[in-house]
């Protein structure tokens, strides 16, 4: 096989890494910690793509451990935080939601706290999408998700 032909099919599959890669967009996203150790970031991931495709890994050089957690409740009635090593369902045309008491992206053993103005950046790994790299502003006062619209088509994203 000739470096022409090589060049020439890379250059041919670029446009369909691309495609899959553009198909799923980060929105809304802040992180905040809740002490010196332990911290979350939230927000909208929304799948503009015509397949289903499954957010399955989370990583991040700013703690010991990133993963995928969720919020469910126990036996006893109590809610407990675990880990989703299945990671989570995103539909074509859907979102995946990652609030407070929910879905959400879970750090553990902070490099160092998290402050305001500070940018966390993290790589979300998709079945389909691949990777994406998201950089996630601190807000360490916000609560919800602010101008979250889960009624929205997204079609102007």
């Amino acid at each position: 096989m000739s470096f022409k032909s090589i060049l020439l099919g890379a250059a041919m599959a670029l446009p369909l890494a691309t495609a899959a890669f553009a198909e799923v967009e980060v929105h809304d996203q802040y992180a905040r910690s809740s002490n010196a150790m332990a911290g979350a970031a939230f927000m909208l991931i929304h799948n503009h793509g015509d397949t289903d495709d499954r957010l399955i890994a989370v990583t991040s050089d700013v703690a010991a451990r990133t993963e995928l957690h969720t919020h469910i409740e126990n036996a006893e009635g109590v809610m407990q935080m675990i880990h989703v090593e299945e990671g989570f369902e995103l539909p074509a045309g859907g979102d995946i939601t990652m609030e407070r008491g929910g879905n959400h992206v879970m750090f553990m053993g902070l490099n160092e706290p998290f402050a305001d103005d500070q940018t966390v950046t993290i790589t979300l790994t998709f079945e389909e999408a691949g990777d994406v790299v998201v950089e996630i502003p601190v807000d360490q006062e916000r609560m919800d998700h602010g101008t979250m619209d889960h009624g929205s088509d997204h079609s102007d994203h």
